[in-house]
């Protein structure tokens, strides 16, 4: 099976690349879960993982936590 992620089925990753990401937030920086998906999802790194053309998707989640980090 070859499976194509376009917008229609992005969807289906993110909440696994948020999961860590929100993991990492809460250890680096001591803060409580729904604060570090809160600041995730209102995010500029969120915006790009979460429109398909970017490719943000198919980075890895140190490159995006790095990202985060950066902006953050």
């Amino acid at each position: 099976m070859n499976a194509k992620i376009t917008q229609d089925n992005l969807y289906l990753i993110l909440p696994i690349k948020i999961g860590w990401l929100a993991e990492w937030l809460v250890e680096d920086k001591g803060i409580s879960l729904k604060d570090a998906i809160n600041r995730i999802y209102h995010s500029k790194l969120y915006k790009k993982l979460s429109t398909e053309n970017t490719k943000y998707w198919h980075l890895g989640p140190v490159d995006l936590y790095e990202e985060l980090k950066r902006e953050l």
